[in-house]
Order: structure tokens, then C-alpha cells, then sequence
């Protein structure tokens, strides 16, 4: 009955106003009715009123995999990306870019086989019963001179979260998108380079070392089983002069018998970074690979003493294409060069080549333009406009 009076009092307001058409409010009126949804909506069968009949989840682990049944389970409405996809079919997306609708990168790492939580759980409560008892420790502790162990701190970070600490510095400074398109893995092993005898310069996650400090070969050392075999390459993603996508290769050794890398098939001799003048800081990348059995590399290997650019060419993704069923990727250091006096020396000297310099080409500086009464600006307002370099200086 209400709805009726308003709208004869709607349609007499239309008329009293001169409006021909008055039917455009009754359509309005008609548009803003809901309709109903497709199917039931989330969460539609939880009853808000009686929060405790719910059913708990009782663990983490618990709701993980409540979490991905709902993820996978289908539903009736579209998400964003759908709706993306259907407005336009035909976009492409290039492989190597890291994001898109259809592309997931692939693990191509060691795989991780966590123990039992039940055996955690017991070996975290003996641990906890020990440091109960000793005495030593509680007297450490009430007269604040216990001390923890660094190198104990250091063991179990690489043995627990380390790895994906590491992935995911990797993925920050672009190591997986230049080297491993569409691709990435977890360091299972930690690699210890570094550089230098009196004061040694560790290889870390992207620090910053110099050349000077890298211009000989390092100490390389890992935990490796024995009769293991490893492959051991040093590659930068940034320094190619002529290919944009290329890589120089600045060491590589081969079936390396159980750690020694010394012991290892040298396919091609190390050359100290060389980041050219004026292209700041480049990304050297140490990467361990793990193989399956010994490789034939008479197709790798450089000639001696390879002082040649053009025979470094490298593209790490086409030499683990072509070994990968026999190799994995299994650890993981890189730093940051930039250039310095020795590079020239590399380049005079090693590679006899003239060295390459790079100049920033800055662009005219931006003024704003010129207005007739410039309030609040300086005396010499009007010589940022003036023709030539040199600056007149005048009373204004």
C-alpha cells in the first residue's frame, strides 16, 4: 500500500514539474532490486549466532590442509583473473617474465625431507629436561654469564630456515629471473668462498667486495659425502658487452670428487670480475650443482688459457638444459663488484683489450617556465634563462 502511494505521488510530481516521461523513476525504482546470487555464498552455512558449535581446528597443520581443500575446491563465481582472461584472450605473456595468469615457476632444487614433528617434538622436550638439570647452566644463567654459541646459532639457521632465507635474497637481487627462467630452487648446501689468506673476504649474499680482492681464485669448501660429485660455477649476469641477456663465465670445474675442489676438472680458468667503468655495481654468482654420476664435459670446456671474451660467452640456463639429468642445482653464494683499478689492469694486461668506460648521459636540467614577477625567488632568478654557460650577474 505504501509503495503504491509513492509512486502516485511520483508520477503526480512528474507531471506538476512538466516531465513527459515520467516512467524513468518507476525504472529506476525497478534497477535497484538485488538479484539473487548463483549459488550459495561463502561461509553461508556457519551459524554467526553459535560461534562455539564450530568445529576446532586443533592444530596448524590441521588448518593448512582445511585451507587448501578450499582452495581447490571449484565455485561458481569468477575471480579477477578470470574476468582478466575473458576481457582479453589474447594476451601473451613472455617466459621469462615472473608473474601471469598461466605461468608458475618450477622447483628445480634437491628436494627436503623434514623429519617427523613427533621426533622434533621429543627431541626439543630431552633438550629442554637436560638444561633443567645441569647445574652449570643454571649457575650460568642466575650469575648472567652464559654465553651462546655462534657457530651452534649458525648450524641450525642452515639446517632449518637458512635455505629459504637464501631463496628468497636470490629472488630480491634477480639471481633466479637472469640466470633460471621461470625457475628457482632452495640451497640445501651451504658454500664457504672466500677470498684471500692474511684477511679473508667471505663470499656472503651480496655483499660488496672488490675486485682487487677478488683477483685470484678462492677457497671453496662444503660438507660433501663421500664419493659424492660436484660441478662448481662462477658466472656474471650484468658485464656482457655485447649480449644483454649473455653471461660470462669466470670459473668453471667439474666432476669435483666429495669437496675438493682443487682435485675437480678445470673447464675454464678464473678470471677476476671485470665491471666496466661507470656501470656500477655487477652480481657475481657462486652455484654448486650436485651430480648424479660423472659427466662427459668435452663440450664445455674452454680453451687455454681462454684470455678471449668471446670464448667466456655463457648462459647458465643452456648449460643446465643440457646437463640436468645428470646434475642439480644445490647451493648457493653471490656478491657485488664495482669497478676499480685493477680492472683496468685485467683488461690491459690479462685480456689485452682496451678497456671499455661508460659516461651517464644526464639529461638538460628541468626550469620551470619563466613568469613575468617572480616573488620569493633569488637575485640571479633570471640567469637560469639566459643563452650561454657563463652567468651574467647583474642588479635586478
Amino acid at each position: 500500500m505504501a509503495l503504491r502511494m509513492l509512486c502516485s505521488s511520483v508520477l503526480r510530481t512528474g507531471t506538476d514539474i512538466g516531465v513527459s516521461n515520467a516512467r524513468t523513476f518507476g525504472t529506476a525504482a525497478i534497477l535497484c532490486r538485488r538479484s539473487a546470487p548463483l549459488g550459495p555464498m561463502p561461509n553461508e552455512d556457519i551459524d554467526y549466532k553459535n560461534l562455539e558449535s564450530l568445529e576446532k581446528y586443533r592444530s596448524y597443520t590441521r588448518y593448512l590442509k582445511k585451507a587448501e581443500e578450499a582452495k581447490n575446491t571449484p565455485a561458481w563465481w569468477k575471480t579477477y583473473r578470470q574476468y582478466q582472461e575473458q576481457e582479453d584472450p589474447g594476451r601473451v605473456f613472455s617466459p621469462v617474465c615472473q608473474s601471469g595468469p598461466d605461468v608458475e615457476r618450477v622447483n628445480i632444487g634437491l628436494p627436503h625431507c623434514r623429519p617427523s614433528r613427533v621426533k622434533e617434538a621429543r627431541e626439543r622436550k630431552r633438550v629442554v629436561k637436560e638444561n633443567r638439570r645441569s647445574i652449570e647452566l643454571e649457575r650460568a644463567m642466575r650469575l648472567r654469564t652464559f654465553k651462546v654459541s655462534l657457530d651452534r646459532v649458525q648450524a641450525g639457521w642452515e639446517e632449518t630456515s637458512g635455505p629459504y632465507h637464501v631463496q628468497r635474497l636470490a629472488d630480491h637481487y634477480g639471481i633466479f629471473k637472469d640466470l633460471f627462467p621461470m625457475a628457482y630452487f632452495y640451497p640445501r648446501f651451504t658454500l664457504c668462498v672466500s677470498y684471500g689468506q692474511d684477511s679473508p673476504a667471505q663470499v656472503h649474499y651480496g655483499n660488496h667486495l672488490t675486485p682487487t680482492e677478488a683477483a685470484v681464485a678462492p677457497q671453496v669448501s662444503f660438507e660433501a659425502e663421500e664419493g659424492s660429485i660436484w660441478t662448481l660455477l662462477l658466472t656474471s649476469p650484468d658485464e656482457h658487452l655485447l649480449d644483454s641477456e649473455g653471461e660470462y663465465v669466470h670459473w668453471l670445474v667439474g666432476n669435483i670428487p666429495g669437496g675438493a675442489v682443487t682435485s675437480g676438472e678445470e673447464l675454464c680458468p678464473y678470471l677476476a670480475p671485470i665491471p666496466a667503468k661507470g656501470t656500477g655495481f655487477h652480481r657475481y654468482v657462486y652455484i654448486l650443482f650436485r651430480q648424479e654420476e660423472t659427466i662427459d664435459f668435452h663440450e664445455d670446456i674452454r680453451p687455454l688459457p681462454c684470455l678471449s671474451l668471446s670464448e667466456r660467452s655463457f648462459k647458465t640456463v643452456e648449460f643446465y638444459r643440457k646437463h640436468q639429468d645428470s646434475m642439480t642445482p644445490a647451493g648457493l653464494s653471490f656478491f657485488q663488484s664495482q669497478w676499480d683499478q685493477s680492472v683496468t689492469h685485467t683488461f690491459h694486461n690479462i685480456l689485452d683489450m682496451k678497456e671499455p668506460v661508460f659516461e651517464f648521459e644526464r639529461p638538460p636540467v628541468y626550469h620551470p617556465p619563466q613568469v613575468k614577477y617572480p616573488h620569493g625567488q633569488p637575485l640571479r632568478y633570471l640567469d637560469r634563462y639566459r643563452d650561454g654557460q657563463e652567468h651574467t650577474y647583474g642588479i635586478y
